[in-house]
C-alpha cells in the first residue's frame, strides 16, 4: 500500500469509528451520528466525554503519522529533483537545466544534500533551524536505508564523521543547549547510519543455520565476504578509522574539562569520538564492534597512555556520555549483543584468550587501566602525579562480561524464558573465575557487581559447588566449578554491599529451586541449603576479617536490588519464585537485627546470625514436602536441628577450604 493510500485508509477507519475526518485532517467526534438517547448519554456522562477525547487523540495521532509520512517522502521527491535539476552536469543541451548524470535512487539525493549540511556544522558554521529540521528528516525518512547510509557516510569520510559528531557533541552540551534534543537526535540518527552502513550479513551454514560470531565456520564466511565488493565500503571505513582513530580533535567536554593549567586546551582522540558516538546507535553487528575494539587495543598496545585526559568522565560528574576510555566504551556496546561477547571474550579460541586475558589480567601483559592523568599540588606549582582509575573504571568490560559469560543484555528487558547456556557462555564463566579469583584481593572492585550478576545466572553450577559436603556431586547442567575459587569469589563479591545482595538473592532462588527438585531426595536439599548459607556466610567473614576499615557497605546496611541486576536472576517456576521472596525477606531481618555484631569467627554462630533466614528455609522445606518426615526431620523440631547443623558444618568447610589455600 502507498502512503497516500495509508493516509485514506486510516481516514475511512476512523469514520467507521464514528469520527469526522476534516479536509485538513483534523478528527473529532461526530455527535450526528448518534441517536438521541446515546446523545443524552454523551452530554451529560464526563467518563463517555473522556474515553471519547482519548479516542479522538488515538485516531489524530494515527493520521498525523500517516500524514508526516507522505510529507517526507514529497520532501525526499523535492530533494531529488532539485539535485537533478540543479546538478552540475547539464550534458544534454536539447533538456536545458537538466542534469544528464541523474542518479536513479532518490535516497542518494537525500544523502548528498544531508552531507552538505553536515559538512558545514562540522566546520563550525551557522547552519539554519531549516537545515537542522533536513538532516532530521533525513535520518528518519531513510532510517535502515544501506544504500542513503554508505552514500552519506562515503561523502564525509571518517574524519568528516568524527569531527561531525563532536561538534553536535559541543553544540548540545554547550553552545547551543537550548536544543540540545535536535543535536542529540541527529547524533543518534548518526550512529544509527554508521550501524547499518557498516552492517556485516548474516552468515549461514548450508543448512540455512546462523553461524554462531567467533566460530571457525563464522570466521571463514566473514574471510570470504571481506573479498567482495558488498564489503568494499566496511573495509575502506575500518582503514579509514585505522588512520584517524588516533589524531586529535577539538571538543569542548575535553579542552575545557580543566579551566587553567595542566590539562586545559587537551584534545580528544578520533576513537574516543568514535566510541561516543557508536554508545548512541543501535544495531551493530558484532564484526564491527570487534574490529574497532580489537584496532583500538592494537593502538593502545603501542602507547599505553594514548587515551590519557586530565578530569573525571563519569556520570556523577556529567560528562559520562563522553567515552574517554574507548575501549570500555566500545566493550559497552559490544554488551547488547550476548553472542557477540561471547564470541569476542571466549577463551576457547586463540584470540579470545589473548583478549579476555588482556582485559581481565593483572599486571605484566594486562591492559593499563588508569586512563585519567592526575597532578600534585606543589609549593609553588603543580606537578605531574601518578595516573588514576577512571570513575566508571571498567564498567564496559562489566557489561560485556556478564553478557558473555550470560547470554543476557546486562541493559536489556529481563528474559521471559529460562536462558540456555551455550559452551561459550560456560567457557567465558569459568576463565573469569579462575583469572579473577586468582588475583584475591587485587580484584577489581568494579568487576564485584558483574561476577554477582554471573554467579547468580549461573545459580545451579555455583550453588552445588557452595553447598556439597561430600565432593562428590556434579550440577546437572553447566561446568563444574572449582570451590577453592567460587569461595574467593564468594569473599571478594562481599566486600561491596550490593554484590553481596546480589549474589545472596540469588542463591535463595537456588536453594528453593533444588529444594523443588524431584529428582534429589529431600534430606539432602535441606543439608545442602544449610551448607550453602555457612559457605557464604564464611565467605562474608573472610571479606571482613583482615580490613573492617575498608569495608564498603554502608554503616546502616540496605538492600536494593536494580532492575539491571534481577535481570540475571534465572526465570524459576511460581512455586520457587514465592518461596525465595519468603526466604529472601527473613534473610532482610537477619541482615538488619545483627548489622552491629562485632565480627567473630566462631562457626558454631552462623544459625544464630541466620536464624531467621535457616528457620524459613526449613519451613519451606517442609511445605515442599508434607509427606516425608521421621524422628531426624520433624517437621516441629528435627528439621530446624538438621538445617542448623548444615550450616555450620558449610561454614566449617569452607574456613578448612580457605585454610589449605
Amino acid at each position: 500500500m502507498d502512503l497516500r493510500k495509508k493516509v485514506e485508509s486510516a481516514r475511512d477507519d476512523a469514520v467507521a469509528k464514528g469520527m469526522k475526518v476534516s479536509d485538513q485532517g483534523v478528527v473529532s467526534f461526530d455527535t450526528e451520528k448518534l441517536s438521541q438517547g446515546a446523545r443524552m448519554a454523551y452530554v451529560h456522562d464526563p467518563s463517555y466525554q473522556d474515553s471519547i477525547r482519548k479516542d479522538v487523540a488515538s485516531w489524530q495521532a494515527r493520521i498525523d503519522r500517516c500524514v508526516k509520512d507522505v510529507d517526507d517522502a514529497d520532501k525526499g521527491v523535492e530533494v531529488a529533483f532539485a539535485a537533478v535539476v540543479k546538478g552540475p552536469d547539464m550534458g544534454d543541451s536539447t533538456v536545458p537545466g537538466f542534469n544528464g548524470k541523474a542518479q536513479g535512487d532518490i535516497e542518494k539525493y537525500e544523502a548528498q544534500e544531508a552531507d552538505d549540511i553536515a559538512r558545514r556544522v562540522a566546520k563550525g558554521e551557522k547552519v539554519s533551524a531549516a537545515d537542522l529540521a533536513e538532516l532530521r528528516r533525513a535520518f528518519r525518512d531513510n532510517k535502515g536505508d544501506k544504500a542513503f547510509d554508505q552514500t552519506f557516510l562515503n561523502g564525509l569520510g571518517p574524519d568528516g564523521t568524527l569531527k561531525f559528531t563532536n561538534r553536535l557533541d559541543d553544540l548540545a552540551y554547550f553552545d547551543d543547549t537550548k536544543n540540545k534534543s535536535t543535536y542529540l537526535e541527529i547524533n543518534g540518527g548518526l550512529a544509527d547510519s554508521l550501524a547499518v552502513a557498516t552492517g556485516v550479513p548474516d552468515f549461514k551454514d548450508s543448512d540455512g543455520r546462523h553461524l554462531r560470531f567467533g566460530s571457525d565456520a563464522y570466521n571463514q564466511a566473514f574471510q570470504a565476504w571481506t573479498k567482495t565488493d558488498d564489503a568494499r565500503f566496511y573495509n575502506k571505513w575500518r582503514a579509514g578509522l585505522r588512520q584517524h582513530g588516533g589524531d586529535e580533535y577539538d571538543l569542548e567536554a575535553v579542552g575545557n574539562k580543566i579551566a587553567v593549567g595542566y590539562g586545559h586546551g587537551q584534545k580528544a582522540r578520533g576513537y574516543q569520538s568514535l566510541a561516543t558516538l557508536m554508545q548512541q546507535g543501535h544495531g551493530y553487528s558484532p564484526q564491527f564492534v570487534a574490529d574497532v575494539t580489537d584496532d583500538m587495543i592494537a593502538m593502545e598496545k603501542k602507547n599505553p597512555d594514548v587515551w590519557d585526559l586530565y578530569g573525571k568522565f563519569g556520570e556523577k560528574d556529567g560528562d559520562g556520555w563522553f567515552a574517554n576510555d574507548p575501549v570500555d566504551g566500545a566493550l559497552e556496546v559490544m554488551s547488547r549483543d550476548p553472542e557477540g561477547a561471547a564470541g569476542y571474550l571466549d577463551p576457547g579460541t586463540s584470540a579470545g584468550k589473548e583478549r579476555s586475558d588482556y582485559l581481565l589480567g593483572h599486571g605484566h601483559g594486562s591492559r593499563d587501566w588508569n586512563v585519567v592523568n592526575t597532578t600534585n599540588e606543589g609549593a609553588k606549582t603543580d606537578y605531574v602525579g601518578p595516573d588514576a582509575l577512571d570513575p566508571d573504571d571498567r564498567k564496559g568490560l562489566g557489561d560485556a562480561l556478564a553478557a558473555a559469560a550470560t547470554g543476557v543484555d546486562p541493559n536489556g528487558p529481563r528474559p521471559g524464558a529460562p536462558t540456555k547456556h551455550t559452551d561459550a557462555n560456560n567457557r567465558v564463566f569459568v576463565h573469569a573465575l579462575d583469572v579473577l579469583s586468582g588475583q584475591g584481593d587485587d580484584m577489581p572492585a568494579s568487576l564485584r557487581d558483574d561476577m554477582a550478576k554471573i554467579m547468580t545466572n549461573h545459580g545451579h553450577e555455583t550453588y552445588v559447588a557452595m553447598s556439597d559436603l561430600t565432593g562428590a556431586r556434579r550440577p546437572e547442567v553447566g561446568p563444574d566449578l572449582d570451590r577453592g575459587q567460587v569461595l574467593e569469589m564468594t569473599k571478594q563479591i562481599s566486600r561491596s554491599e550490593g554484590s553481596y545482595n546480589m549474589l545472596h538473592t540469588g542463591m535463595n532462588y537456588a536453594i528453593m529451586d533444588d529444594i523443588h527438585d524431584p529428582s534429589r531426595p529431600p534430606a539432602d536439599t535441606l543439608h545442602s541449603a544449610g551448607a550453602a548459607v555457612g559457605f557464604m556466610e564464611r565467605g562474608r567473614y573472610l571479606a571482613l576479617k583482615d580490613e573492617q576499615h575498608d569495608y564498603t557497605w554502608d554503616k546502616a546496611w540496605s538492600y536494593h536490588l536494580s532492575g539491571g541486576m534481577l535481570n540475571f536472576v534465572p526465570v524459576y517456576g511460581d512455586a520457587v519464585q514465592r518461596g525465595a521472596d519468603v526466604i529472601t525477606s527473613a534473610w532482610i531481618m537477619d541482615e538488619q537485627k545483627h548489622q552491629a555484631d562485632k565480627l567473630t569467627s566462631d562457626s558454631k554462630v552462623t544459625f544464630v546470625h541466620r536464624q531467621e533466614q535457616l528457620n524459613t528455609i526449613a519451613k519451606q522445606w517442609a511445605a515442599a514436602n508434607p509427606h516425608w518426615h521421621n524422628d531426624d526431620y520433624s517437621h516441629s523440631q528435627g528439621m530446624y536441628e538438621q538445617i542448623n547443623i548444615a550450616a555450620n558444618t558449610g561454614n566449617a568447610l569452607a574456613s578448612g577450604i580457605a585454610g589449605a589455600q
